[in-house]
């Protein structure tokens, strides 16, 4: 099943007991400036930067990210020289300023009124999470989880299922916001139900799944599960 067009509404989503939401392609529009970091990178060190390249960056941790470029032959840096070069463009970029997603406030507020709790899982770093945190108001989220603060990161589960328990819900009984294929393996891997909101291809709709094009196609119903 496609994605539904641009300007569909979904029927109202079944009320989760918590919304858990990836930061960076899904809420602020900073994927698009994490794959530039990443091209900018690429190029610097002589190697290719096309989509194909870049695709598996997409929703990676920086670690992961330094660590593929080495073992992918891609430079002759250090891992933590790699991570170090990458984290200091992209939280200059973040720093700048980034845009909030179409819906995302919308969807954000809507939670907030129905009394469902709000988590932030994202796979870039915290000092990049508290600078988007800070723009989106720190009030609409009741807990964070970033790069670094579980065993593994995403495409594992671990992230959601540490927001779920800060929140003190079950990770089946949430609903994940995502918008790239490694954010949605871990949200799925940890049993959440997904709202995906792809910036790259990838997601496939299923049972857990339902796919939109923008957040402002999305809603929370009023009733409880």
């Amino acid at each position: 099943m496609p994605p539904l067009p641009q300007h569909a509404q979904l029927p109202p989503l079944p009320r989760p007991a918590a919304l858990l939401c990836d930061m960076d392609g899904t809420l602020v529009d900073t994927e698009h400036a994490w794959l530039d970091t990443v091209a900018g990178f690429l190029r610097a060190q002589g190697s290719p930067a096309d989509p194909g390249t870049l695709a598996p960056f997409a929703g990676a941790a920086l670690a992961d990210a330094a660590d593929r470029l080495v073992r992918d032959g891609r430079t002759a840096l250090s891992p933590a020289q790699a991570a170090a070069r990458l984290d200091r463009e992209f939280t200059a970029r973040v720093a700048a300023g980034v845009t909030v997603q179409p819906g995302a406030l919308r969807l954000l507020d809507r939670a907030r009124a129905l009394g469902v709790p709000t988590a932030l899982v994202t796979a870039s770093e915290r000092h990049v999470a508290d600078l988007v945190l800070d723009t989106l108001g720190r009030h609409r989220f009741d807990a964070s989880v970033a790069s670094g603060e579980t065993e593994r990161g995403k495409p594992h589960p671990d992230p959601y299922l540490a927001a779920a328990a800060a929140l003190g819900v079950a990770a089946p009984d949430c609903l994940a916001v995502e918008d790239t294929p490694t954010g949605a393996a871990a949200a799925l891997a940890a049993g959440c139900r997904l709202l995906a909101v792809p910036s790259v291809p990838g997601i496939e709709p299923g049972p857990r799944t339902v796919l939109v094009t923008s957040l402002t196609e999305a809603d929370l119903a009023d009733a409880a599960r």
